[in-house]
């Protein structure tokens, strides 16, 4: 399975318990990757409360690792329950990651949409400011109504790792 977003195909590296990682060409290293989608399928989540339940403990999980850039919830309308997003840079010695996690219902199931991106090296702090600054409004943009996200079953029909 490939995923086209911001038009980079991503292809599928490794999927377990729910969690599919996607890479573009070239980046098939997941120990070494600057660009990555994950899609977490979230069986337990079957409506919007449950998707808002899940959404703030990634929060709370995000608040912890790194810094919160922004946070945002569309409303439920007639047509399309709520979604939400988060928006963080998460650090370690090695690398600074800045996260876009989209919470959707599909199907029926809760799904969060992940974009990363990764600046590695101890003084990522300027790198990493300047890509946001750069493509920050732009990849939320983008995630927030891009409409080929798989389906639970089709992300679930993927290889699993062991």
């Amino acid at each position: 399975m490939s995923l086209a977003f911001l038009g980079v195909d991503y292809q599928h590296r490794w999927s377990k318990s729910g969690q599919n990682e996607f890479t573009p060409q070239g980046q098939s290293d997941l120990n070494a990757w600057h660009d990555m989608m994950t899609l977490n399928v979230y069986d337990s989540v079957g409506n919007g409360e449950q998707l808002a339940e899940a959404a703030n403990q990634v929060l709370g999980n995000y608040q912890r690792a790194g810094k919160i850039l922004r946070t945002d919830s569309r409303p439920r309308t007639a047509e399309r329950p709520a979604e939400h997003l988060i928006a963080a840079v998460l650090g370690s010695p090695a690398f600074l990651e800045a996260a876009f996690a989209r919470f959707v219902m599909v199907d029926g199931v809760g799904v969060v949409a992940v974009y990363s991106h990764r600046v590695y090296g101890k003084q990522a702090g300027p790198a990493m400011s300047e890509w946001l600054k750069a493509n920050g409004q732009q990849v939320e943009s983008a995630l927030m109504s891009w409409g080929m996200l798989p389906t639970p079953a089709a992300l679930k029909a993927l290889p699993q790792s062991h």
